[in-house]
Parts: C-alpha cells; structure tokens; sequence
C-alpha cells in the first residue's frame, strides 16, 4: 500500500502548537513502522519547507530535508500533470482550492494512490481515503 503526504500532515507533526499534532504524530509513528510506501510531490516540498521555515524556522526546515524527506518517495510533476493540475483548479473556481492540491490529486490519480495522509478537507472532496480517519 501506498499513502501520499500532504503539506497539512507534515506541518502538524512538525507543530507542536498545531490543534493537530498529537493525532499526526501518532498517525506519523504508525506509517512508519508499517509495511506502507510512503509518497509526496516534489510540489509539496517546497508548499511544506515555505511554510515551516516562515512559522517554525530553519531547524524545522533542516530536520525536515535530513530526517523526514529520506524516508519518503518524492514524485517528481511533469508538464503534463501540472498542465492537468491547472486545468483542475481552473474549472473548479473555488478560491480555497490550491494549484499544489489539484496538481497532488492529479499525482495520486496516476499512481493509482487512494490513501493520503492529510488533514485538509479537499482530498476527501476529490474522492481520497483520509488518514487519520478523523481528519
């Protein structure tokens, strides 16, 4: 099995202020003692080293480019998902709707993932499993 991590679940296990934290900690330690492939996009690094470097710092950013990032596939986006990932959030007109969120559906879509570990409503919405099933 295969489980896709959005920037909401990094952002919480690294938060530990985030209402999130200890559930995603939690969740976190699970994924990693079992058998799962972990996932992400190259989009998704970026969205979450921004954002841990302007609300937690650098330490925050260095421990998750040494420690975390190691442990995970990062699917790199070509042209074609991320033309695809536009066109998505194009027709769908939402404002809170991101281009990292429709490029990261159009990701899991062509690698057949169904489980993300996230805490952002918008994947439910797209028809992606949650973990933590609370979220």
């Amino acid at each position: 099995m295969t489980v896709f991590i959005d920037t909401s679940a990094f952002y919480a296990v690294f938060d530990r202020d985030d209402k999130n934290h200890a559930l995603a900690k939690k969740t976190w330690e699970r994924l990693l003692e079992e058998d799962i492939v972990l996932c992400t996009s190259n989009y998704v690094v970026v969205e979450t080293t921004a954002l841990l470097q302007s609300r937690l710092g650098f330490q925050a950013v260095q421990g998750f480019h040494e420690d975390v990032l190691p442990l995970i596939h990062v699917e790199p986006v070509a042209g074609e998902l991320h033309k695809a990932g536009v066109s998505a959030l194009l027709a769908a007109l939402r404002r809170k709707l991101s281009l990292v969120d429709c490029v990261n559906f159009e990701v899991m879509r062509s690698l057949g993932i169904k489980t993300v570990f996230a805490f952002d409503p918008h994947f439910a919405e797209a028809g992606f499993e949650l973990i933590p099933e609370t979220a």
